[in-house]
């Protein structure tokens, strides 16, 4: 699937141009040696905000991942968003991962929640309620389906480009979170998961869960 956008995040453009024009600065007055570091850290910038189109799987019932990473929580918990008992399955991103997030499923958005918070570890368990995060509470044909987009311990901003009422399509990217963080996607209970705890994955490519 193709995105009405470059290869290249949007969000990235102004870190980019900002990076590699210090470095041909400093190549061009200092030299390639003393430049090396900025183009490493060029690089570095170039890789994070890379954002590949992807594949959208068309099995019905599916909820694919909306980050890519690796899974560190598949439990059953509250969805403090949606008011209800849920499957929650956490994707953790770190600096090497896509950041854009993707919806994991069809449906229509019933409420956009931001919270200001701390900034934990991703990682870590209490991250998923006491991190800055934004909720996003998706119909699914009248089952209810919450992703949450969690900031981490270098993260400080999320994005999100979406408003209650919109209908989201698997795989539509939605939002973006800058420098490592994770995703909590909370489900009916009788979801049934299809990853598992320390699986790597990758956004809309993946099925996480039949719903």
């Amino acid at each position: 699937m193709n995105y009405p956008h470059p290869i290249i995040a949007r969000e990235g453009w102004p870190f980019l141009g900002i990076a590699v024009a210090v470095a041909l600065v400093v190549h061009f007055l200092a030299g390639v040696l003393w430049a090396a570091p900025f183009w490493v850290i060029a690089l570095f910038v170039l890789q994070f905000f890379r954002d590949p189109p992807r594949q959208v799987p068309q099995q019905a019932g599916a909820v694919l991942s909306p980050a890519d990473g690796r899974i560190v929580a598949i439990e059953t918990t509250q969805d403090p968003y949606a008011g209800r008992e849920a499957l929650k399955i956490s994707v953790f991103m770190n600096v090497f991962n896509v950041h854009s997030n993707r919806a994991p499923v069809d449906g229509t958005v019933t409420k956009v929640e931001y919270f200001p918070g701390r900034f934990f570890n991703a990682d870590l368990d209490k991250a998923s309620l006491e991190n800055e995060r934004n909720a996003l509470v998706i119909d699914v044909g009248g089952q209810i389906v919450t992703s949450v987009q969690v900031a981490g311990l270098i993260a400080r901003r999320i994005l999100c480009y979406v408003k209650p009422g919109e209908t989201l399509t698997r795989g539509q990217r939605y939002g973006f979170i800058r420098f490592g963080s994770r995703v909590d996607v909370y489900l009916p209970l009788g979801s049934r998961p299809r990853v598992t705890i320390g699986e790597k994955v990758s956004a809309t490519t993946t099925i996480l869960a039949d719903l």
